[in-house]
């Protein structure tokens, strides 16, 4: 099978895999990210192939929706791959960058990652930041029936995995635990450049919502 077919098949599983998921975590969202991350490794380098396969498959059996498994991704991944007639070292390097992808709490992330990692994350993380990212927290919220701001619930500072997944936070909670601290932890310079606008919204908005929340109007 060669790389170009590989994908196709590959694309076809995970739209197929994807059909009712939540709409923050849709192929929507896949193809977004896989586009951003084209988009960073013509800039940055790194392995195309391997980065796009990965980026198709770095939402799968995802923690968020299958009871807190943190491993399900990379194992399900790898078990497509395999259906599909990969090659070993290939199924390797994509359950590696699935595995390590997500943000976890922040409590988890691969200390020297590869330039792959770092761009799939980089292309991941941007598609929650700005007005998409706003949209998505909002609509992921809707689906956890979570408030979207809740005074006496505090924001959580440190997180283990297994609580970012688990433990009850709000909407608006959720843009200071994860959202906000995204900007700082880009790797790539591209990335950077781009998380700054994007950053810079959510602020914006944030600042918005509180004012009408305690009601400051202008005259």
């Amino acid at each position: 099978m060669t790389n170009s077919d590989l994908l196709k098949a590959l694309e076809q599983e995970v739209r197929s895999r994807l059909k009712e998921a939540e709409k923050g975590h849709d192929w929507q969202h896949i193809n977004r990210v896989r586009n951003t991350a084209l988009h960073l490794q013509t800039i940055e380098g790194g392995d195309a192939f391997v980065i796009e396969l990965a980026a198709l498959l770095h939402d799968i059996d995802d923690a968020k929706f299958n009871g807190g498994k943190l491993q399900a991704g990379a194992q399900t991944s790898r078990q497509i791959l395999e259906s599909l007639g990969a090659a070993e070292e290939i199924i390797f390097q994509v359950a590696y960058l699935v595995e390590n992808c997500s943000f976890k709490g922040g409590q988890a992330d691969v200390q020297e990652p590869s330039l792959e990692l770092q761009i799939l994350r980089d292309a991941d993380r941007l598609d929650a930041i700005g007005a998409i990212g706003i949209a998505r927290t909002f609509h992921y919220g809707g689906y956890k029936n979570q408030a979207i701001y809740d005074p006496d619930l505090a924001v959580r500072d440190s997180m283990s995995p297994e609580s970012y997944y688990q433990d009850k936070t709000s909407t608006i909670n959720h843009f200071y635990e994860k959202l906000l601290k995204l900007k700082e932890g880009m790797n790539t310079a591209t990335a950077k450049k781009m998380a700054a606008q994007r950053h810079a919204f959510m602020e914006f908005f944030l600042q918005q919502f509180f004012n009408e929340w305690h009601q400051k109007m202008e005259s």
